[in-house]
């Protein structure tokens, strides 16, 4: 396993990061089980664990608590704040009433007194960053939490981030994990280029494309829409849609390069992201031990520039094969409000 210093914080992870997102009813509901793969994973040389508090609400915190237990020093513990984890108003968001009590939660399920890497999940409009950055402070100097990074904000709110900090004397990202894959190369063109600029550490999350490059999803072969990720969100690979033949068109080339170098699809894939300068680690996700024992074997896989060429051939930089964060659409888009004026203020105009 490779190590690579997280940005400017001085703390040393590995190229691949255990995600655990399908840890728990989602995915696999076995805690037992998920437990024996986080232990696999730290045998194996990996100390960075990934997880969130939505992650089966708090149930992937639980379980990866219980897997740290007598191991925990050895660990970069990293987890996310952001989205609701209760109903009604003030369950979720960037402001300080709400991160206040999700990192005491998050603190809780993990069973542990501090967090190494506390991220904001996503972008929340309705707080302002400087109270965002303002609460990660003191949780700073208060010995919760080590660091403090994000996770999917667009490049233009990472240079507001760093310029507020810089102004107002607070603590920086430290970290961005943005989506990165073969298939969604958009933030070669401005997201890593920031992250290189303000010397943040970047986990790239969904280095497998959502599986799509785990070699499970092959042409005019039969979709199993009922199990894995397939069940999170069966429009994504439903080989019907166009969006997705054409996916399919290019694994059956990335396959053949895979093959030509002597390694297997999604060993490819993730090599591919941690070739690039910007990225520290890549986050993996497997559901069952036979998966991650498989992305393990290419853990010290390293693509020369001929391979890198024909990945360029057949998927230029900083293109999208598709939309990598269509789940979560910012509220830019989806906020009629935010993009249309009053039809008072229409009219006078």
């Amino acid at each position: 396993m490779r190590y690579r210093t997280l940005g400017g914080t001085g703390i040393d992870v590995s190229t691949h990061c255990l995600g655990t997102m399908m840890f728990g009813a989602v995915g696999n509901p076995d805690h037992d089980d998920c437990v024996r793969i986080i232990h696999t994973a730290l045998d194996q040389g990996i100390n960075v664990v990934d997880t969130a508090d939505m992650y089966g609400r708090g149930e992937s915190e639980e379980i990866v608590g219980k897997a740290l237990r007598g191991r925990r020093d050895d660990v970069v513990l990293a987890t996310k704040v952001h989205f609701p984890m209760g109903e009604g108003p003030n369950q979720g968001g960037n402001s300080r009433r709400w991160i206040l009590k999700a990192v005491e939660g998050s603190l809780r399920r993990l069973d542990t007194d501090w967090i190494d890497l506390y991220q904001v999940h996503r972008p929340d409009p309705s707080t302002d960053i400087e109270e965002t950055l303002s609460v990660l402070t003191d949780l700073v100097r208060e010995g919760k939490i080590r660091a403090f990074g994000c996770s999917t904000f667009p490049a233009e709110e990472i240079v507001e981030a760093h310029q507020v900090s810089e102004r107002r004397g607070l603590g920086r990202l430290r970290s961005e994990q943005p989506p990165y894959s073969i298939l969604a190369r958009g933030v070669e063109a401005s997201t890593l280029p920031v992250c290189q600029r303000y010397g943040m550490g970047v986990l790239v999350w969904s280095p497998l494309a959502f599986g799509f490059l785990s070699g499970r999803y092959r042409k005019n072969q039969p979709v199993d829409l009922s199990t894995g990720r397939a069940v999170l969100r069966p429009a994504q690979f439903d080989p019907t849609i166009a969006e997705n033949a054409a996916k399919l068109d290019i694994v059956e080339q990335l396959v053949d390069l895979a093959a030509s170098i002597g390694c297997t699809l999604p060993q490819l894939a993730i090599a591919f992201t941690v070739a690039h300068p910007a990225v520290t680690s890549a986050i993996i996700g497997p559901r069952t031990l036979p998966q991650l024992e498989d992305l393990l074997k290419g853990a010290t896989l390293t693509l020369d520039d001929a391979t890198l060429d024909r990945i360029d051939e057949i998927v230029p930089p900083g293109t999208n094969r598709y939309n990598p964060n269509a789940a979560f659409p910012p509220r830019a888009l989806t906020d009629t409000a935010m993009r249309r004026r009053p039809l008072t203020e229409r009219a006078a105009a």
